[in-house]
């Protein structure tokens, strides 16, 4: 019984755990010490946006996600949720890829390829469908007359 509730919760708990961890990126990670890795690959959006901009951006879309899981029969929530947990990491990726092929920060490829990887695995997991509950899946009956 307990392993078909999970089932049925798989997107939205991905929503809660991933929007926890944005926030707590973006609290801790941004706005409270940024690492200078991290400051260093941003140099191309920083030059436009303030860090701690970016910080609440982080903060708000992990917000965003955690509040779309809790709402189970909202999809247009959902979509915004798994939007919202894609947009910053599909940033950060393509900053540190501008600053890896421009030079100005060669070690950031490795950044590059991790946060893009992360935007591109929520999209494929923002189009996956929730299991149908326990008793609500179609039974087709195969006869001999098809």
């Amino acid at each position: 019984m307990m392993a078909a509730a999970v089932r049925r919760w798989r997107r939205r708990a991905f929503l809660a755990t991933l929007g926890g961890g944005w926030t707590g990126y973006g609290f801790l990670g941004v706005l409270g010490d940024p690492r200078y890795g991290t400051s260093r690959g941003l140099d191309v959006v920083t030059e436009r946006v303030p860090m701690s901009v970016l910080g609440w951006v982080w903060v708000v879309c992990g917000c965003l996600a955690m509040v779309a899981a809790l709402s189970p029969r909202m999809h247009g929530l959902q979509a915004a949720g798994f939007t919202a947990l894609a947009t910053p990491a599909a940033l950060w990726g393509t900053a540190f890829l501008v600053a890896t092929v421009s030079g100005a920060y060669p070690k950031g490829g490795g950044g590059a390829c991790g946060w893009l990887a992360f935007a591109v695995s929520i999209v494929w997991v923002s189009g996956m469908d929730d299991p149908p509950a326990a008793g609500r899946e179609k039974v087709r009956a195969w006869t001999s007359e098809q």
